[in-house]
This record gives C-alpha cells, sequence and structure tokens, in this order.
C-alpha cells in the first residue's frame, strides 16, 4: 500500500483493516503490516506500506465459502490527535 500526506503539516495516524466478505476474515492471516503500529507522515511525503499475509489453504475445504472467487484487503486510515510537526524527524 502507498499513502501520500497531501497536507502541509505532518501527520500521526493509525490503519485499521477490513476484510471483504466477512465470513472469509476467519481465514485470513497477517504476517506484517503497517497497521501494526502508528504511521507519521511529514508535509507530503508519499511512502509504501508493507503488509505480508496469507489466506488459509483450508478455506478451500469450507462449503460456506464455495461462493467466494474473490477476497478484497481495504484500510482505512485515522489520524491521530496526540502529535504535532516537532515530533516527525526531518531526516530523509
Amino acid at each position: 500500500y502507498t499513502a501520500k500526506n497531501k497536507t502541509d503539516k505532518a501527520i500521526t495516524g493509525v490503519a485499521t483493516y477490513n476484510v471483504y466478505p466477512p465470513s472469509a476474515g476467519v481465514y485470513f492471516n497477517k504476517i506484517q503490516c503497517f497497521c501494526f503500529e502508528e504511521q507519521r507522515l511529514k508535509p507530503h511525503e508519499e511512502i509504501d506500506m508493507p503488509v505480508f499475509f496469507f489466506i488459509d489453504p483450508e478455506i478451500c475445504d469450507d462449503p460456506s465459502m464455495n461462493g467466494v472467487h474473490n477476497i478484497t484487503l481495504s484500510y482505512t486510515f485515522f489520524k491521530t490527535d496526540d502529535v504535532n510537526e516537532d515530533d516527525v524527524d526531518d531526516e530523509d
């Protein structure tokens, strides 16, 4: 995933994920995700945010999943209130 801060101020926030259809969520396993930690972006900064996951192969043995041909992973970013621009390093 890529995130871009389109503002003139630093932003800190957290991301939550959603798996659709919800019934597939039990088979969705995250190994590494940017959503495990707060993310900080400098003004106008764009960063790649890694996520590594796998779908448990047992999904194929679940008759309730027979009609599922696509699984969608999405994220929502929520800005946190406890940061100001001085909290973000200016190093590149």
